[in-house]
């Protein structure tokens, strides 16, 4: 039970690094496209996505910081 917080972390980050893969993947997909409105979408699209999941690795990141400085703190 203890562990499920851990796990549910460690599931999301990898969650957001896989969608900051395809947001990469998208960005570059824009490149080859030749009408230039599809690819100020794609290149758009592509850079919030990046935007928003490495934001969010970010923010998991921090909090299991926290909380394991916090676990460390407690058991001294």
């Amino acid at each position: 039970m203890k562990y499920r917080w851990w796990v549910l972390q460690v599931i999301m980050f990898l969650v957001s690094i896989f969608f900051l893969v395809f947001g990469i993947d998208l960005l570059i997909l824009a490149y080859t496209l030749n009408d230039p409105f599809n690819f100020i979408m794609t290149f758009f699209s592509a850079s919030f996505v990046i935007l928003i999941s490495l934001t969010l690795a970010i923010s998991f990141v921090i909090k299991m910081v926290r909380v394991w400085r916090q676990l460390q703190n407690s058991n001294s």
